[in-house]
């Protein structure tokens, strides 16, 4: 396993961070790592970083333990945190040499390697201006340049693509999915097409416990959906005005073609009310032109998974 993380927990003085944490990500592989604002996310990252020691369990990067072994930790992992910490008084092409010395690069190693990365990371044209001048997106990609400079077997990125506009996300997302051809990539975000479009695998965190470790797949296939739409030709009344059981909520679609009547219906978690509907129509004698189930998005599967109420 590139990254294996077994019964982490971290307190700060009374406040419980993580809790008996535990997931492994195999060499090759891109996680996203979800979770609400004050999950654990980043304290997760700073432990397997060797930023902050953990109160229990254990962290193993590329076969090295965090606790005995950081030193050998930080050559094997590259880390973006979440505030992109840069020099911004210094030249993008300055602060790469500088991070590279940091990894023991020297002469023309360094040299090809800050050329490589610049290249790489689309700063051709702004190695020679001062961090300072740069936007958000183009100071992300001289983080992640730093992060790669040292070709680490593992990649953690902490919210690499917050606060950018549309434009900068396409840009580092494209440059992530390159960068995951060669590495083991985790990386936290709120922005689910980010995960669709990158990962085959999640863990959602909340309150500091794992709640969720699958496939995108197998998510899609477990979190069914309990919310449908119901399609009729032109009806009188509501045929739904006495009800359905189990069924919480019912709004009218306002549709610009008048001869038909649409309904979106919310039921218990769980519950499949396509036959009840279909038995109803037959009853009342209502034309039912479509009956469909909504698909459940990763945004809807992250809310729900992660408002429902945690223990610690």
């Amino acid at each position: 396993m590139s990254l294996t993380v077994s019964q982490l927990s971290k307190i700060y003085g009374t406040q419980r961070a993580l809790h008996d944490v535990s997931f492994s990500v195999q060499e090759g592989e891109v996680l996203g790592f979800l979770g609400p604002n004050g999950a654990g996310k980043s304290t997760t990252f700073k432990v397997a970083t060797g930023l902050v020691p953990p109160s229990a369990g254990h962290v193993e990067v590329a076969g090295f333990s965090v606790t005995d072994h950081v030193m050998e930790v930080k050559k094997v992992i590259g880390y973006l945190p979440e505030h992109n910490p840069l020099y911004l008084d210094m030249y993008v092409h300055e602060y790469l040499q500088f991070m590279g010395s940091l990894h023991g690069l020297r002469g023309g190693v360094l040299k090809n390697k800050v050329g490589e990365m610049v290249e790489r990371c689309g700063l051709s044209l702004e190695q020679n201006k001062k961090i300072e001048t740069l936007s958000k997106g183009y100071r992300q990609r001289v983080g992640l340049a730093q992060a790669l400079l040292h070709d680490p077997k593992v990649l953690l990125l902490d919210e690499p693509t917050s606060g950018l506009d549309p434009n900068q996300l396409v840009e580092i997302r494209s440059l992530i999915k390159e960068v995951s051809k060669h590495k083991t990539v985790i990386f936290s975000t709120h922005i689910m097409q980010e995960v669709e479009a990158l990962c085959e695998r999640v863990v959602i965190i909340n309150r500091g416990k794992i709640i969720t470790d699958a496939r995108l797949s197998d998510l899609y296939s477990t979190m069914k959906s309990h919310v449908f739409t119901v399609e009729f030709e032109s009806v009188s009344e509501n045929p739904f005005s006495a009800g359905i059981a189990g069924v919480k909520h019912i709004q009218q679609l306002k549709e610009s073609n008048t001869s038909t009547v649409k309904y979106r219906i919310e039921a218990e978690e769980g519950l499949d009310v396509r036959a009840t509907i279909f038995r109803m129509a037959a009853d009342k004698n209502l034309s039912l032109l479509s009956l469909k189930q909504e698909q459940q998005s990763l945004e809807s599967i992250f809310q729900e998974l992660t408002n429902q109420p945690g223990v610690l």
